[in-house]
């Protein structure tokens, strides 16, 4: 007989235990799950549903709503989030997690949700949607229970070994100097103005991901800062996300400051300090194939290296 309830302290060793065995292509540890999910300011018990089996954990959905706002007093109050499912190999196609992910759905109902988001959930997300070619299954079951696909974000890879700034990039650099433009490793005046830039101009996620690496250790030689004049117009990072050297990014440039190819010599001097420390490569997990940004991580060697799904489904 399977049992169903919501997460009670001491279950998050078998949640790991089992996503590890289920997900053994995105495995987690108990620090990771516990920053992830249990230390999250939105963590809710109750949306955190499990299956168990003689006692055993079989299958867990988790589901969240924001009950803190990632940026002024927006709490969403339409949207909730589904970040990870798992159900133990001999128990799918058996609904249980068909169950789950029906419990879930209902919670954030309950809670007066109107859409239903895989997996695309800030601050915390694991992956921003589902990966069809790593879990085509899941893929199907997500499309079966009636979520419906809205973008499909990439992550990029690219090989450092050998990576210098090449001659006209270089160039373009300190044509654009002459004309009153500087970049630079941060320092602490800038972090203020940076963080406001990147929730302003961008996605408050950002800014959130700079101010928390810095406060987890992020060297401010990691940040980097372009200026007209006074008036900062870029900003790039490395290793902001959990404290890992080699992951890129946020990375942005002031969209009224296109075309001036900014953004390509943010993007070099920032792989070229990488490179300086030592790093082999660079990686970051979320991206659109088809904006001016994913044209130019291409063109500066970087490579589709995953592909995901954000998913929706209105109740």
């Amino acid at each position: 007989m399977n049992i169903f309830r919501y997460y009670q302290s001491g279950d998050e060793k078998e949640i790991v235990q089992l996503w590890n065995e289920c997900l053994p292509k995105d495995p987690i540890t108990s620090v990771r799950f516990r920053n992830f999910v249990l230390l999250d300011g939105n963590f809710d018990p109750k949306g955190m549903r499990l299956a168990f089996h003689d006692d055993t954990l079989i299958g867990c959905v988790y589901a969240v709503r924001r009950l803190l706002p990632m940026f002024g007093v927006d709490l969403e109050p339409d949207n909730g989030w589904i970040p990870f499912f798992f159900v133990k190999k001999e128990f799918r196609r058996s609904n249980v997690g068909a169950a789950l992910v029906g419990e879930a759905v209902d919670f954030l109902a309950s809670e007066g949700r109107k859409n239903v988001f895989f997996a695309s959930y800030a601050p915390n997300y694991i992956l921003p949607g589902i990966d069809e070619e790593t879990y085509p299954a899941g893929f199907q079951f997500l499309q079966k229970l009636g979520f419906e696909k809205l973008y499909s974000p990439v992550a990029m890879d690219r090989n450092l070994i050998g990576f210098e700034i090449p001659t006209e990039v270089a160039e373009l650099k300190k044509q654009r100097e002459i004309e009153g433009y500087t970049f630079s490793s941060a320092d602490d005046k800038d972090l203020y103005e940076v963080i406001q830039f990147a929730n302003t101009k961008f996605n408050p996620d950002w800014g959130r991901a700079i101010r928390e690496g810095i406060l987890q250790g992020l060297p401010l030689h990691r940040i980097f800062v372009a200026r007209e004049g006074s008036k900062l117009v870029g900003f790039c990072i490395y290793g902001g996300y959990e404290g890992v050297a080699d992951r890129f990014g946020p990375f942005g440039v002031d969209p009224e400051q296109q075309g001036k190819g900014l953004g390509k010599i943010m993007l070099h001097v920032c792989l070229q300090a990488m490179r300086v420390e030592g790093l082999h490569g660079a990686w970051f997990l979320w991206t659109s194939e088809k904006t001016s940004a994913g044209h130019l991580y291409k063109k500066t060697g970087f490579e589709v290296t995953r592909k995901f799904h954000v998913m929706r489904k209105i109740i």
